[in-house]
């Protein structure tokens, strides 16, 4: 893993099983990191996504990102007008290479919602892809692991659930975006 930087800007590319990029966002802003745990936090607002067929489009909202080296997930806690919400992909651990954070989307999402409610998304998708791309058992066995592993985590609103630690991301995030314009932030 390449030393990282706080307050450096990295690009995010999404992969899918095959190899392929799926999607990639063109910053976020590396806010703390705990290489003993595998925890990298970043924050972004208003990146470019750009989509697998070259579409781009904007992100309409600030969010804090949760990656993982040691994880099969990573969390995105969004500020929206009605409060924090959360988008959880079901990933493999992430790399950072060459100042870019890279992971496989394995396509099961949990979206949570500002009242802790949450709802499991593109079932459909993810046994599409898994008969396509013909994922192995082992990577079947672990996804539907860590979905529950997650689950159990916001049902808990632990850690990063946590609408204080968020907060207090989002805050420093804003520090930061304040004392140095180096990556469009």
């Amino acid at each position: 893993m390449e030393k990282l930087e706080i307050g450096k800007c990295y690009q995010i590319h999404s992969y899918k099983h095959n190899g392929k990029i799926y999607k990639s966002w063109d910053e976020a802003v590396l806010l703390d990191y705990d290489y003993k745990n595998g925890v990298y936090i970043f924050g972004n607002n208003q990146t470019t996504v750009t989509e697998s067929d070259g579409r781009t489009w904007q992100t309409k909202e600030p969010a804090i990102l949760f990656f993982f080296s040691n994880k099969w997930y990573n969390i995105i806690g969004q500020y929206k007008k009605r409060g924090i919400f959360y988008y959880c992909n079901l990933a493999s651990p992430m790399i950072i290479e060459e100042g870019t954070i890279k992971y496989i989307d394995y396509d099961l999402d949990v979206k949570v919602f500002p009242d802790g409610s949450f709802k499991v998304v593109d079932r459909n998708e993810y046994n599409y892809h898994k008969k396509k791309m013909k994922y192995p058992l082992s990577i079947d066995t672990i996804v539907n692991k860590e979905l529950s592993n997650l689950i159990n985590l916001i049902k808990k609103k632990e850690s990063y659930f946590d609408k204080n630690m968020v907060k207090k991301y989002y805050d420093f995030y804003k520090k930061l975006v304040k004392e140095d314009k180096n990556c469009n932030i």
